[in-house]
C-alpha cells in the first residue's frame, strides 16, 4: 500500500462519487488517498483494520476462507465500493480478503474520525446502510450461486464477471493456475478441467497455456444465467 500525496487527484475523486455530501460541509475529514498494485492485498482477514475504505478506482476481489483452508469467491468490487464498514460497526477483525486485481485507489477514512464525529450523522449512516444491504444481497447471491449452480454454471458466471465490457473482441482470462479458480468457485480442479474441456468442444471457449478466450459470449451469457459475482 503506497500513500498518495496528490491533493488535486484527491479532491477530483471527491467531487466523482460525491463523497464529501455524506459529511457536514464544515467537517475537515482526514481524507487518506491509498494505492494498491494488481495482486497487493487491499485487507487480509483476520487483522485489525484502521479506517473506512471507500473504493474509488480500479477492482477489487473479495473471498473468504472455509474450513478446508481454501478461499471461497464471494465477489468483485467496482467504485464506489464501501470496505469495513462491518468492522466499523462490529468492532471485529477483517472478516473477508481482499485483493486487487487492477491498479486501486481507495480514499481511506480513520475509524477514529468516524468515531468521534460521524458515527451518528443520519446522512453517513444512510450512506453505510445503502452500501450494507447491497453488499448483503451480493453475497446472499454468491451463497446462492455456490450452493445450488452447477459448475458449468458458477464457471460461466466467473467468466462473465472477470471479463470487461471494454473489449468487445479478443475476450480473454489469464490464470496460470486452474486450481486457484476452482477453489474460487468451490470445486476441484478436475471437475473444473473436464468442463473447460467440454465447452472448448462445444467452440464456447478456447484454452490456450495460461490464457482462457471467450469465443461464445451469448452461450457463456445464457450458461451464466445472468448471474455475476459482483
Amino acid at each position: 500500500m503506497k500513500i498518495i500525496h496528490d491533493p488535486q487527484l484527491l479532491q477530483s475523486k471527491l467531487n466523482q462519487f460525491e463523497i464529501d455530501q455524506i459529511f457536514h460541509e464544515s467537517d475537515e475529514v482526514p481524507y487518506e488517498l491509498r494505492s494498491y498494485e494488481p495482486g497487493e492485498l487491499v485487507l487480509k482477514e483476520g487483522e485489525q483494520m484502521d479506517a473506512l475504505l471507500l473504493l474509488v478506482e480500479g477492482r477489487v476481489k473479495i473471498t473468504s476462507s472455509v474450513q478446508t483452508g481454501k478461499v471461497l469467491l464471494l465477489r468483485f468490487c467496482e467504485p464506489l465500493a464501501i470496505m469495513g464498514d462491518i468492522e466499523l460497526i462490529q468492532k471485529v477483525v477483517v472478516q473477508s480478503q481482499v485483493e486487487a486485481v487492477q491498479k486501486t485507489l481507495c480514499i481511506g477514512i480513520p475509524f477514529e474520525y468516524i468515531y468521534e464525529y460521524a458515527i451518528h450523522e443520519p446522512k453517513f449512516l444512510m450512506s453505510l446502510l445503502t452500501h450494507v444491504t447491497y453488499k448483503l444481497q451480493t453475497c446472499t447471491t454468491a451463497s446462492r450461486v455456490n450452493l445450488l449452480a452447477s459448475v458449468e454454471n458458477r464457471f460461466a458466471s466467473y467468466l462473465m464477471t472477470t471479463i470487461h465490457e471494454k473489449n468487445e473482441f479478443g475476450k480473454e482470462i489469464r490464470s496460470t493456475n486452474t486450481q486457484e479458480i476452482a477453489d474460487l468457485i468451490g470445486t476441484t480442479s478436475r471437475h473444473l478441467n473436464r468442463v473447460i474441456l467440454k465447452l472448448t468442444e462445444q467452440g464456447v471457449i478456447a484454452r490456450e497455456k495460461d490464457t482462457i478466450h471467450i469465443l461464445d459470449k451469448k452461450a457463456l451469457q445464457e450458461l451464466s444465467n445472468g448471474i455475476r459475482y459482483e
